[in-house]
Order: structure tokens, then sequence, then C-alpha cells
């Protein structure tokens, strides 16, 4: 039976096709891709514009109903899970592309436009989206706004920050504002842009983005370098960056990260018995590609390189970037359950960082995998597990936090591109102390007041 605050919320969103609220309907919507906490929304609202959006937030303030906004239910720490039993705010009606401005280099969108869907939307006009996390072909760009999503060509063009120049915001009191200039980047004042970026959904809810659209570089080379020893590889890696070379992207699996991508849906054939690839791509004006290239073999054959190959074409380059992006789902076919971590560590530590992480395995009895952004130190070790033994989830978390004090320890932070959410609420301790995290807190509060917009995330309490 509908109570008054499900009447009153399907009248905003015009009528009952637009709300959920019985328990079998809201058991999609019990998590994000974060799985191991669980909790049942109060309903789930689908606005289709700005103004539903601020009259649901006004509601839901004005009544202290805990709300949160949602995507496409991609995000790995559980920001979207309703904790509180929150009204879930559901952007994905919100999907339309609103306009382009080619000679400015910008584009509009609303919160629930599929990121890979802007790139393959300008592509034959020779411009690109450069933000791609692995999900970009369902996660949002709304999601990637809240979140600060990164992605394998980060390393040389930056995470979603670097690429967003507007946003129309809902306040948790359903006052709507508009922070940028029209697409102009650098507005004059404070960075209300980056503060809202990365910010999980506690400050507010984002309806509009204008992203920045990037022109196609005009050449690119992709190579796979193998190696015996994942010492090796990573000391490559981190030769390379301090040498002062800057792929566009420069990625790394070890063995068991390759064995799941190839018992997967892109198999590309890596040798059975390498332990550690690289993945490294360069773009920028055609005469410079092929220095850059034998710059990049030459620090590999120092490193004891078994093996490099360059994609003969763009279709084995795309193949090559799908076994990869596939990387953390591929995992599903080697392990009934993984943990996936996302670490930053600075690049000249990755050879001890990847051995004490090896040590971390040894000592829960639990294997993990590494696929990540290795240029920069954004890494990924996936925790394996089996949820059916006693313990393991328990013993997968301990090993991920450790994992996380590691990184930490070593200069780095942990998280670079998922978010903190409630998988890591605790680890915020490893790099903030209680002032630091008040400090930020006291900034909520000031967008947040009642604390009702997303509420338990992000910082602990």
């Amino acid at each position: 039976m509908k109570d008054k605050h499900i009447r009153s919320l399907e009248r905003i969103v015009g009528g009952p096709s637009s709300i959920l609220y019985k328990k079998e309907d809201l058991l999609p919507y019990d998590c994000d891709g974060f799985t191991l906490h669980k909790h049942l929304p109060k309903a789930v609202v689908f606005p289709k514009n700005t103004e539903e959006v601020s009259k649901l937030a006004k509601y839901c303030s004005d009544n202290k109903l805990p709300f949160l906004a949602r995507g496409a239910g991609t995000g790995l720490s559980g920001g979207a899970i309703p904790l509180n039993g929150e009204v879930i705010i559901s952007l994905t009606k919100m999907k339309k592309l609103l306009s382009i401005d080619f000679e400015n280099r910008y584009a509009v969108v609303e919160p629930g436009f599929v990121n890979l869907k802007l790139t393959n939307l300008i592509s034959d006009k020779g411009y690109y989206y450069a933000p791609d996390p692995s999900s970009q072909y369902c996660c949002t760009i709304g999601g990637n706004v809240a979140e600060n999503a990164g992605g394998a060509h980060c390393l040389k063009y930056g995470v979603t920050t670097n690429h967003i120049l507007g946003l129309e915001v809902v306040l948790p009191n359903g006052e709507i504002i508009e922070i940028g200039n029209n697409g102009i980047p650098d507005s004059l004042g404070y960075d209300l842009i980056g503060l809202l970026t990365g910010s999980e959904g506690t400050l507010g809810i984002v309806t509009k983005i204008i992203v920045r659209i990037s022109k196609d570089p005009e050449a690119k080379q992709t190579v796979l370098a193998y190696f015996d020893s994942v010492a090796d590889g990573s000391r490559a890696v981190a030769d390379i960056i301090s040498a002062g070379i800057i792929p566009v992207a420069l990625e790394m699996m070890d063995k068991i990260a390759i064995e799941a991508v190839e018992a997967a849906a892109f198999p590309v054939g890596h040798p059975k018995d390498i332990e550690a690839l690289l993945l490294i791509e360069v773009d920028g004006i055609s005469a410079g590609i092929d220095e850059q290239i034998n710059q990049i073999l030459e620090v590999c054959k120092k490193r004891n390189v078994r093996e490099v190959r360059a994609a003969q074409d763009e279709e084995e380059r795309n193949k090559w970037w799908a076994n990869r992006k596939t990387g953390f789902g591929a995992v599903g076919a080697i392990s009934p359950d993984y943990l996936v971590q996302d670490g930053v560590i600075p690049p000249s530590k990755l050879p001890e960082v990847l051995s004490r992480i090896n040590k971390i395995s040894e000592q829960y009895g639990l294997r993990i995998a590494n696929i990540f952004h290795a240029g920069d130190g954004n890494l990924h070790p996936l925790v394996l597990f089996d949820t059916r033994n006693p313990g393991e989830a328990e013993k997968a978390l301990e090993a991920g936090s450790a994992c996380l004090k590691v990184c930490a320890d070593v200069g780095g932070t942990i998280t670079g591109e998922h978010g903190v959410g409630i998988e890591k609420i605790q680890e915020m301790r490893f790099v903030f102390n209680e002032r630091e995290i008040k400090a930020q807190t006291d900034i909520r509060d000031v967008f947040n007041p009642s604390n009702l917009l997303n509420a338990g995330k992000l910082f602990p309490e």
C-alpha cells in the first residue's frame, strides 16, 4: 500500500510509471558495483528534467526523507547504496545530448548520458571525449562527475575534472545553481567545479554537464611488451616515467590478470607463461611517434623485455584494448567473487608496492590479481575469494584494506577514480587526521546542512 510520501513523489514525477516502491522492484537498487553491502531504498523515482529533480530534493528535505542520486550503478565503492532507506533519484531518463559546439570544443549533456556514446556521436567529425573508464560503454557522465572517474588514457589527458567546463546542480534544498562560464575554461573565483567533481553525490545532484571535447591526434601507436617477471615490468614503468616520456596510456597486468582476460570474451593470445605485460600507447604528431616508441623500447630492453608486439592496424589495437578493459569483469571467469581496490602510489614505488601486495596475498591465503594504470600509479589489486567459504569475504576486505595501507605508507592515497563511498570510509584515516576530516565535513555541511543527501558516505563520522 502506498504511503503519503510515495503518493507525493509519484505526483512530482508524473505518475506510477516513474516510481518503484514494491520490494521486488527495489531489489536491483540495493547496491551498486560494490556488492558486499546491500540495503533496500524506500523508493526509486525517475525524473525527466531538472525541475522534477529540484521538486524531489525539496520534498525530501522538507519532509526529512534521506535521498541520493544514482546513475548506471556501476560505481565500485558503494557510493550509491541506500544505507538509510533513501529515496533514490535515478537520473537514467535524463540522457540527452543537449548541444555540441565544435568550434569551441565542448558539448552539453544530461547526467544519464552514457560516456562512450559521446565519442561515438562525434568521432565522424574527428573529435572524442577523453575520460575513458573501463565501464565507459555503460557508465554515465553524471556518475563520472560524482566519482571523478579516470581511465586508461588519463596519464596524458587527465581525469574527469580536467574535462568539465560547467555544471548545473540541484542543491539538497531544491535550489538550482549553475557553475562555470558557458563552456569557457578557467572561470574566475573559487573552483566550485573542482569541489563538486568527485564529491560523490554528497553536495548536490548534477543535472547538466558542459564537457570539453578533444580533437583526434594526428597519429597513434600501440604496443604490447611481455616480461618474465613482474619486477622487470614494474621497473620498466618507473624508468619510462622518470625518463620524461609521457605515453597516452601505460597499462600493466600480471599473470593472474592475464589468465582472466584470456579466459573471457576478448582473448588475444598472450603467452601463457608470461608474468607481466605492458600495454603502451603514444599519440601526437606523426613525425614524433616513432621516436617515442623507440625510446620506450630501449627502456624495456634494459629491463629484460621478452617480446614486443606493435598493433598492425586499428582492428588489432581495438582488440587489445577490449581485452584490457574487460579485465575486472573477466576475473569472474576464474573466481566466483572478487574485490577491486583503487590505490595510488608514486610510480617509482611500483616495484616495492607490488612486492608487498604479493606478501599480503600470501598472508591472507587469497590470490590477488593486478590490473592497473601503471603510468600514473593508479593500482587496482583484485582480491579473489569465494563467499561460500565462511570468513573469506571478511578476509578479502582485510586484505584490500592492507593493500590501501601500503599505498598510503609510500606516499600515495586510497583512491584514484573509484571513490571512497562506504568501502574505503575508514581508510580515509590512512591519509587524513581528524582535523582534516572535520574541515572537509564542514564544507559538506555548507551545501548539505541536514546531511540528508547521501549520508554516511565518503567521511568517517
